[in-house]
């Protein structure tokens, strides 16, 4: 087993990766589904897709123009956890609505410092940092934002349980900040829909900074995380897709423990996302 920090590496190169996804038919289970309360369906029966990649972790999926939650692990998808660099969606906005960081072509430094990764030894402009999820540069715009505004914004953006503690360059990946998967979809739908309390340029700037993926009628959006001061890690694939007028925002989180945990996050999306009908089959 490598060290946490290798395994990053390798999340980083998984962002991108879903288009090369196995895709599944979406083909509902006869019997599968178990509702647990209005307006969310329970199907505990896509554990075996976990179960197949060996991770342990839950999936949230909202569609929003039927207003249905769909889980798998129903406890696990309602416990927060901290969301890591899933955090950069809104932390992008913030960033830009406190003018912290001036547009999207601003370079931001990174600090000067031996970092875990080469790529994060180099400023660069909010978009690239988030494909890289450059950690240190993030926490240079946390800082020019400072406690006092962080705390303005997230409770603004009714952003998980809205606790950032006293370490503003930390709280996103070591907590007081949580948020469950199914807080996940719910932000994110709005974020989607630009139905947050932000300006609609900031908004759009950063939508333009999460797409991943454009074809075959739908464009899907979204973030990795892993927060790796846990034991085991918390692992985090969340996002949306816009499909004709459907919208569907998602959210995966795991166990990550070794090498294997961190790849399988994207292509055990994939699969639940084409089995629940979000993608194409």
């Amino acid at each position: 087993m490598r060290h946490p920090r290798m395994l990053l590496s390798a999340a980083l190169l998984t962002v991108t990766a879903l288009a090369g996804g196995t895709a599944h038919a979406a083909t509902p289970v006869a019997g599968a589904h178990a509702v647990a309360q209005p307006g969310v369906v329970v199907r505990d029966d896509l554990r075996a897709v976990f179960d197949k990649a060996g991770l342990r972790g839950t999936f949230a999926l909202l569609d929003v123009r039927s207003g249905r939650t769909t889980v798998v692990d129903r406890s696990r998808a309602y416990k927060p956890m901290a969301p890591a660099s899933t955090f950069k969606i809104p932390h992008a906005v913030i960033a830009l609505e406190t003018g912290a960081v001036k547009d999207e072509h601003e370079i931001i430094p990174y600090g000067g410092k031996p970092q875990s990764f080469p790529q994060w030894e180099q400023d660069m402009n909010l978009g690239d940092a988030i494909k890289v999820s450059n950690v240190p540069v993030f926490q240079t715009i946390a800082r020019r934002i400072g406690l006092k505004k962080e705390k303005q914004w997230v409770n603004r953006l009714g952003y998980g349980d809205r606790e950032i503690g006293r370490v503003v360059d930390r709280f996103w990946l070591d907590g007081p900040l949580e948020i469950s998967a199914v807080e996940q979809t719910k932000f994110l739908s709005k974020f989607a829909r630009q139905q947050l309390p932000a300006t609609k340029k900031s908004l759009r700037l950063v939508r333009d900074m999460l797409k991943v993926e454009q074809k075959d009628g739908y464009t899907l959006y979204a973030k990795s995380g892993w927060a790796d001061t846990f034991t085991p890690g918390i692992g985090w694939y969340v996002g949306w897709i816009e499909r004709g007028d459907r919208l569907y925002a998602f959210a995966l989180n795991a166990d990550i423990v070794d090498d294997a945990d961190v790849a399988a996050r994207v292509p055990v999306t994939r699969d639940l996302l084409t089995r629940l009908g979000a993608l194409p089959g």
